[in-house]
C-alpha cells in the first residue's frame, strides 16, 4: 500500500498547520524523520500524542506534535508555509505521495470496512453544510434515511414490485430538492423596478448597510449580497440593478441589467419588490419571462405610506403578495415565514431519506427507469458499496 500525505489546514500563514500522513508503512517513515524530545524511542501507539522534532538528516526543520491514529498520523507543525513545504518535500523524499486533503480523507475513511459509501460521503459532506439542520439531515442518512431505504430494497428486492422501487426513488429525489436548500443554502434574488426599496430591504435583512440607498433611479448598478441564517435555512439575498426599459437605453445600465438577468437564472427564489405607494409598477416583459418558471414572492413595499397600488393588476405569476415596509421593518417576519413555506423547509423531517451528492442523485435517477430487477439491484448496490473517486 502506498503512503500518502496532505496538508489539512487552509493555505496561508497560521499559528499551526496540520499534515496528515496515512498508510500501512507511515510509521516507518516517521521513525526516519521524527526525533522525540525524550530519550526514549517513540512508540507511535494508537491515541498517543508525541512531542519532538522533524529532521532532515542532522538539520532540524521544526518542533512538532504527532497525533497517532492507527495507520494515520497528524503532524502538527508551525504554520509558516515555508516550514509546511519543507516537511512535505522531506516526506516526498521518503516516497510519500502528496495528495489533496479531501482525497486523503476518502482514503482514510475507505480503509474502515465498517463504513459504507453513503457513510463516507456523509463524513465528507457534513463539514460543508451551511446549517445545523443540514448537518443533521446528512448524519441521519448513515443509519437511517437513505441507507435504511437502500438496505430495505436489497433485502426485499425479489418481493418489491419494480414500480414501487421507482416510485420510492422519485419521492427521494423530490424530497432531496428541499433538503438541498437546507444543506447548501438558498439563493433569493431581489428584483423589480428602480426605487421600490430593494436595497433598503437588503440592508434591513443584513442588519447593517450593504447597499447605497437614494431617491435616484439606477443607484444600484452592480449586485450586492447578504447572507442570513434564517433557520433552518442559510439564505443569500442578492440585490440586483433595477429593471427599467428606459434605463436600459444607457450602456452602463444595460450591462448592469444583463448581469441581473444572469443572476436571476441561478436563483432558487425571486423576491419581486413593488412600490405600494405608487399607482403604477412597471415590470418589463423580459423580466417576467425570465422568472416565469421560478418560485416568486411579490413584495408590496412602503406599506407605511398611503396605498395607491392595486394588486389585481398583477399577472397570475405575481399573485402571491405580501405587504411590508423595509424602512420600518414592518411585515418582515411574515416575509421570512413565507420564504420558509415556499422553500418547503417548514416542518421538514430531518430523517427523511434524501440524496446529498451528485453520485447518489444520478444513481437514483437511473433507478427510476431501471427495466429489470437485475439492473435495479446493481444500481442499489452501487449506492451502498461503490468506490469513491475524488
Amino acid at each position: 500500500m502506498s503512503i500518502f500525505a496532505a496538508v489539512m489546514t487552509g493555505q496561508g500563514t497560521g499559528a499551526i498547520s496540520t499534515i496528515q500522513l496515512f498508510g500501512d508503512k507511515a510509521e516507518g517513515v516517521l521513525k526516519k524523520i521524527f526525533k522525540p524530545i525524550s530519550a526514549k524511542p517513540a512508540t507511535f501507539e494508537l491515541g498517543q500524542i508525541l512531542l519532538g522534532t522533524i529532521c532532515d538528516g542532522n538539520r532540524t526543520i521544526d518542533q512538532v506534535t504527532i497525533g497517532c491514529e492507527g495507520n494515520s498520523f497528524a503532524i502538527n507543525c508551525h504554520g509558516n508555509p515555508l516550514i509546511v513545504e519543507m516537511i512535505m518535500k522531506l516526506l516526498q523524499k521518503q516516497n510519500v505521495k502528496p495528495i489533496a486533503a479531501q482525497q486523503l480523507i476518502v482514503k482514510i475513511l475507505s480503509s474502515d470496512k465498517s463504513l459504507n459509501t453513503i457513510a463516507i460521503e456523509a463524513a465528507l459532506a457534513q463539514a460543508e453544510a451551511k446549517t445545523l439542520e443540514g448537518t443533521k439531515i446528512i448524519a441521519n442518512q448513515v443509519n437511517a434515511g437513505l441507507t435504511e431505504k437502500v438496505v430495505q430494497w436489497l433485502d426485499n428486492i425479489t418481493d418489491i414490485p419494480s414500480g414501487q422501487i421507482a416510485a420510492d426513488a422519485e419521492k427521494i429525489l423530490k424530497t432531496s430538492q428541499t433538503a438541498k436548500l437546507i444543506i447548501e443554502g438558498l439563493t433569493a434574488v431581489i428584483t423589480g423596478a428602480p426605487n421600490t426599496g430593494k436595497s433598503t430591504l437588503l440592508n434591513y435583512l443584513a442588519g447593517k448597510p450593504k447597499a447605497i440607498v437614494t431617491d435616484i433611479k439606477g443607484t444600484t448598478r452592480d449586485y450586492v449580497t447578504a447572507q442570513c441564517l434564517i433557520a433552518p435555512l442559510c439564505i443569500e439575498f442578492i440585490d440586483t440593478a433595477g429593471m427599467d426599459d428606459e434605463l436600459a437605453a444607457n450602456k452602463i445600465e444595460k450591462t448592469a441589467q444583463e448581469k441581473s438577468f444572469a443572476i436571476l437564472e441561478k436563483a432558487d427564489l425571486i423576491l419581486v419588490v413593488l412600490d405600494n405607494s405608487q399607482t403604477k409598477n412597471t415590470l418589463g416583459k423580459k423580466l417576467l419571462k425570465k422568472i416565469a418558471d421560478k418560485k416568486i414572492i411579490t413584495i408590496l413595499n412602503k406599506c407605511d405610506l398611503p396605498t395607491k397600488f392595486d394588486p389585481a393588476e398583477l399577472p397570475k405569476t405575481l399573485a402571491d403578495t405580501i405587504k411590508i415596509s423595509a424602512k420600518a421593518g414592518t411585515g418582515i417576519e411574515n416575509l421570512l415565514k413565507k420564504i420558509r413555506q415556499l422553500s418547503g423547509a417548514v416542518n421538514f423531517d430531518l430523517q427523511s431519506p434524501v440524496c446529498f451528492t451528485d453520485r447518489q442523485k444520478n444513481l437514483l435517477q437511473k433507478l427510476t427507469t431501471a427495466k429489470t430487477k437485475k439492473l435495479a439491484r446493481q444500481i442499489i448496490s452501487g449506492l451502498l458499496n461503490a468506490q469513491l473517486c475524488v
